[in-house]
């Protein structure tokens, strides 16, 4: 199963170091019965999408909640046996866990598929919508606009090996 590991680029700094995602519990990202009934379609690679942008939304929460954190959202693909990624089914269709899942304990960096990361360009609405992401939450109309700038930016798409390059 692939999974979609949200983090900064100061995670993706730690990971590298240790060669492993984790310790576990990982929280993580992938198609679920929720989320494949949240978005009601067939295309895996438009429900892997909607995974990878899921955790492109948990990247950006993680750098509002750390405000020295880089703007660029970052996610790390990789595959586990499918009985290790598990959803919580009591929150299988909330809307804020949609695609949800966690792998208990770490994943070798060996078993990631590529390193998604936001380009230089988007660093400015990145951190704009990390700072607008709380009041974006209370409903405010222009923060949400604001938030859905960052969103508007796709993820660049790295193997492995590319890593120390993504750090410098």
């Amino acid at each position: 199963m692939r999974v979609y590991v949200p983090l900064t680029l100061s995670g993706l700094a730690e990971v590298h170091k240790r060669g492993e995602l984790g310790p576990g519990p990982v929280t993580a990202y992938a198609v679920t019965p929720g989320l494949r009934e949240w978005y009601v379609s067939d295309d895996v690679e438009e429900l892997e999408y909607a995974a990878l942008s899921r955790a492109a939304a948990a990247s950006l929460r993680m750098i509002a909640g750390r405000p020295d954190a880089a703007g660029r959202r970052v996610v790390v693909a990789a595959d586990v046996r499918d009985g290790d990624a598990t959803a919580d089914p009591d929150r299988a269709l909330d809307a804020s866990s949609l695609g949800e899942v966690r792998i208990a304990g770490p994943i070798p960096l060996t078993g990631a598929a590529a390193v998604h990361v936001d380009a230089d360009d988007a660093v400015e609405d990145v951190t704009a919508a990390a700072g607008a992401l709380g009041a974006a939450d209370q409903g405010d109309d222009d923060a949400r606009f604001t938030v859905d700038g960052a969103e508007d930016h796709e993820l660049l798409w790295f193997g492995i090996q590319e890593i120390p390059s993504i750090l410098r």
